[in-house]
């Protein structure tokens, strides 16, 4: 009990630094975005680290009798020009420079001073790693003063015990997960931590095995990899293979790559084997034996699309990002190699994959495929599936599970979602859930579908006038809600026609409103929720009439927290509009 609520103090800690954090640079002119934070925030924090980190490097050489020649020397050193330090070991206020100083320093002395180690140091190094980073990145942060306020507030952070640098990861993903969900850009960035440790408890990657991600991202995998095969070490030659030789990544974004490397390093893997370069540039005819790797674990970007000299390189062409990712894997994939691989679920179905689709099935064993709801990816409003295959042997039998779930904002995915999964996949048992295709019943589309037969899907027999007349209700059905969620926030309003005018304009329907929503976007399913949420509002509604005033504001708190399942139902198929105008 005393180390979880040592866990729980340590985890508090950081967040409530982490926010003050934020709300310093959200009034700094330098800083205007969700993204920025994250990477300013970034740099100072991993320059924190890396002096704890070399600290505790001293301590040990000094138990040793050995001396520790520091990597950031002399006046670059945290407690020199961050935080200085008296003849006592106090902060030296007097020292410390601020304002206009303090950016001098950083823009004309630090970072080139960092800049320079990929001059001085060999590539496979640390030293040419933090280089990378400094390289790739710059100071955006434009007061002294804010700045001062972010490097006084990072150290009081302390990263010298496993249970400080645990709890700071887990943070730093929070943190992550939050740069996703700012905008698109973001968004490549981040897949949800539950699933990826799911796949990689699925995998299950030994050491002595290579690990890759051909389009890391923020190099969540590689970092959950890491973390699944560190609890196997038990000598220093493990612990070498893994810091060296065990972790492969390829990364084209800057902000992503430098995200990568530190993220990592946070981690504990010192000197990360990530580079900077499109991957699709590369050949598959001059990918070598000796470049494959044991465990590919990644999700690719889709929806994107590269120059038509690029689609050359591979031999089923494309203009889908994803589709010329794939057959990037399954060329760098070892025989008897393993891969995890996330993909828009429109791959196991669409015309213009039906020859990957062939090739994946010929060449690997597809002997798993995990379908996902949309809500997994926050904000992303779209369905995808896990690609679970072994190269070297064609496929035979192909088991499904179906994660039947409603995910939102408020209630994400957890590992606990996904614990019946990994527990039916050891044996490819049958249930409600999941089921088993053999691929000898497919026709020459090869549509692998996910087809739960264990579930009869409801036919809407009802006739195209029946339907429409159907609309018509639901939409007289969202003009009431609309209403009524006037009546309720501004009661004093209600003879106003706050919400009549509005829904009186006769304009054409926004995609993006709840009415279209409503009555194009939602499933069946969601249609039944939907209707049962607004039953409930119109009873809490009745039950208002003629109750006092505290009873009334009781009902209107419950009717809120319905309006919010309802809003929760429809958020997944709204536009992100922040992320427009950031994006703009």
């Amino acid at each position: 009990m005393h180390y979880i609520n040592t866990l729980r103090n340590i985890l508090m800690a950081f967040e409530s630094k982490f926010k003050a954090i934020d709300n310093t640079l959200h009034h700094d002119d330098g800083c205007s975005t969700a993204l920025d934070y994250v990477e300013q925030s970034s740099w100072v924090l991993f320059l924190k680290y890396f002096d704890d980190l070399e600290k505790t490097r001293e301590q040990a050489a000094e138990l040793e009798e050995k001396t520790y020649e520091r990597i950031i020397a002399g006046e670059y050193q945290w407690n020199e020009w961050a935080m200085p330090l008296d003849n006592e070991g106090n902060y030296d206020v007097k020292r410390a420079l601020v304002g206009d100083d303090l950016i001098e320093f950083v823009n004309q002395n630090l970072f080139p001073y960092l800049q320079n180690f990929t001059e001085k140091y060999d590539v496979d190094t640390i030293e040419y790693k933090v280089g990378i980073i400094f390289t790739n990145i710059k100071n955006k942060i434009s007061s002294g003063y804010n700045l001062r306020d972010v490097i006084e507030r990072v150290d009081e952070l302390k990263f010298q015990t496993a249970e400080n640098r645990h709890e700071m990861t887990q943070i730093y993903e929070d943190r992550l997960k939050q740069m996703g969900n700012a905008g698109r850009n973001g968004g490549e960035y981040y897949t949800p931590r539950p699933l990826i440790r799911t796949i990689v408890k699925s995998i299950n990657p030994q050491i002595g095995e290579t690990v890759y991600d051909g389009a890391c991202g923020s190099a969540g995998f590689l970092c959950e990899a890491y973390t699944y095969m560190h609890e196997k070490v038990t000598n220093a030659s493990e612990e070498e293979t893994l810091q060296t030789k065990t972790f492969y990544g390829k990364e084209l974004k800057g902000l992503a790559y430098i995200i990568a490397m530190m993220n990592m390093i946070l981690h504990g893997v010192q000197s990360p084997n990530i580079i900077r370069t499109n991957t699709l540039t590369e050949n598959l005819s001059n990918i070598t034996p000796s470049e494959q790797k044991n465990v590919i674990l990644a999700n690719p970007p889709f929806g994107g699309s590269e120059r038509e000299e690029v689609q050359q390189n591979f031999p089923i062409k494309s203009s889908e990002t994803a589709y010329m990712f794939m057959q990037h894997f399954m060329r760098m994939l070892k025989a008897g190699g393993r891969a995890g691989i996330v993909i828009k679920n429109t791959f196991l179905s669409n015309g213009d994959a039906k020859l990957l689709r062939k090739k994946l099935l010929e060449e690997c064993n597809l002997h798993t495929i995990l379908d996902l709801p949309s809500g997994v990816f926050t904000g992303a409003g779209v369905k995808t599936v896990v690609l679970f295959f072994t190269k070297g042997e064609p496929t035979e039998k192909i088991w499904y599970y179906q994660l039947d779930k409603h995910f939102t904002k408020t209630q994400p995915l957890t590992e606990d979602d996904l614990a019946d999964f990994l527990k039916l996949q050891q044996t490819k048992a049958d249930s409600e859930n999941s089921w088993t295709l053999d691929i000898a019943s497919l026709g020459e589309d090869y549509d692998l579908s996910v087809k739960n037969p264990h579930k009869v899907e409801e036919v809407d027999e009802r006739t195209p006038g029946e339907i429409f007349k159907s609309l018509v209700k639901l939409e007289d059905r969202a003009a009431e809600l609309m209403e009524k969620l006037g009546w309720t926030l501004w009661p004093e309003d209600e003879d106003d026609g706050l919400f009549g005018e509005y829904l009186s304009e006769d304009e054409d329907e926004d995609e993006d409103s709840i009415n279209y929503i409503v009555k194009y976007r939602l499933t069946e399913e969601e249609k039944r929720e939907y209707a049962v949420l607004e039953k409930q509002v119109d009873e809490l509604e009745a039950k208002r009439v003629g109750v006092s005033e505290e009873e009334q504001n009781r009902l209107r708190h419950k009717i809120m927290e319905l309006f919010a399942k309802m809003e929760d139902i429809t958020d997944r198929y709204q536009k992100d509009v922040y992320s427009e105008e950031d994006e703009a």
